[in-house]
């Protein structure tokens, strides 16, 4: 893994803030933080490759689509974990997955087109991996500008 150096960390803390809807969204970017988009492009991928970044892209409000989030938990046994973490995030409606040290160990957030598909997901991860996901439905949205300091 390539360490962070500072141009690395201002192209982090630039893209949790805005990405500009154009054409061509990363040559602004590249020029705001005086780089050619080649150079963020690759930043960017090495970055990907070495894991400091895990995705990038929007947080979409399902519910003002019609769709719904419902954050879930299950007790997987210690054994079976990453045999049942690879069965939960096979379902593209797993937006992101958590282990935690606590008897409900894994937890997760589904994000579906429909309320309808919370349940028809969750239903099947309990089919596939025989243990029950518990289900803990939005009931109040908060906006809190979660941004984490490169």
């Amino acid at each position: 893994m390539t360490p962070l150096d500072d141009t690395d960390r201002r192209i982090l803390n630039h893209m949790q803030e805005d990405l500009p809807l154009v054409a061509n969204p990363y040559v602004l970017v590249a020029d705001e933080l005086d780089l050619t988009e080649a150079d963020l492009l690759s930043r960017l991928s090495r970055m990907k490759d070495d894991r400091v970044i895990t995705r990038f892209g929007p947080f979409f409000d399902a519910a003002a689509m019609g769709g719904a989030f419902c954050l879930c938990a299950m007790a997987v046994p210690e054994h079976d974990f990453d045999s049942v973490l690879i069965k939960v995030n096979a379902h593209p409606e797993v937006a992101h997955n958590y282990e935690r040290t606590h008897h409900l160990n894994m937890w997760f957030v589904l994000a579906t087109e429909t309320p309808e598909g919370i349940g028809a997901t969750a239903d099947a991860i309990e089919r596939e991996t025989g243990l029950t996901v518990l289900r803990f439905p939005k009931l109040q949205e908060f906006f809190i500008g979660f941004r984490v300091a490169a």
